[in-house]
């Protein structure tokens, strides 16, 4: 299975030192040049470790070979990644921007979020515990909704429900 990754779903696995899990969930992890790029620029966060982790990941992508659809507003390292998923035909997209997420979605693409992979890992019995992860995420520049958080914690089995109407 191949994963082909953009580049703010990469900086919260790093953020929380999950990256290992894609491993171990996908048979290969890609990346664009674009995507390379864009996380490795010196003081960014996560800059060195992505560079460590991403240096025998990197692939060349020709933009003029793949057409996509509404693709406005997307930026380079989007576009690339998703045109990689199409030419590899990589089982799912890690990407977290929503504008992006619908773009693919409109593509035949299939999407998965940073996380949504931390979430299939627990699943996997890979995680014990999302919620420390989920909370070095937070406490960084990352922003994640208060909303989604509970919603897969929910889903992860580490809070209950509020049955209350």
């Amino acid at each position: 299975m191949i994963i082909v990754a953009d580049s703010s779903a990469l900086v919260a696995l790093a953020t929380c030192g999950s990256l290992w899990v894609l491993k171990e969930l996908f048979n290969e992890v890609k990346v664009p040049q674009a995507v390379f790029d864009e996380v490795v620029v010196p003081n960014k966060p996560q800059a060195q470790t992505l560079r460590i982790y991403l240096e025998d990941k990197v692939e060349t992508v020709d933009l003029s070979q793949v057409i996509l659809k509404n693709v406005n507003g997307i930026g380079q390292g989007e576009l690339e990644a998703m045109a990689l998923a199409m030419n590899l035909s990589a089982n799912r997209l890690l990407i977290d921007d929503a504008k992006a997420k619908k773009v693919a979605l409109l593509n035949q693409i299939k999407v998965i979020g940073s996380l949504g992979i931390l979430l299939l890992a627990k699943q996997q019995n890979l995680l014990d515990e999302l919620k420390p992860l989920l909370e070095s995420i937070n406490q960084s520049d990352i922003y994640i909704s208060k909303r989604l958080v509970t919603k897969v914690l929910l889903l992860a089995g580490e809070i209950e429900s509020d049955k209350r109407a």
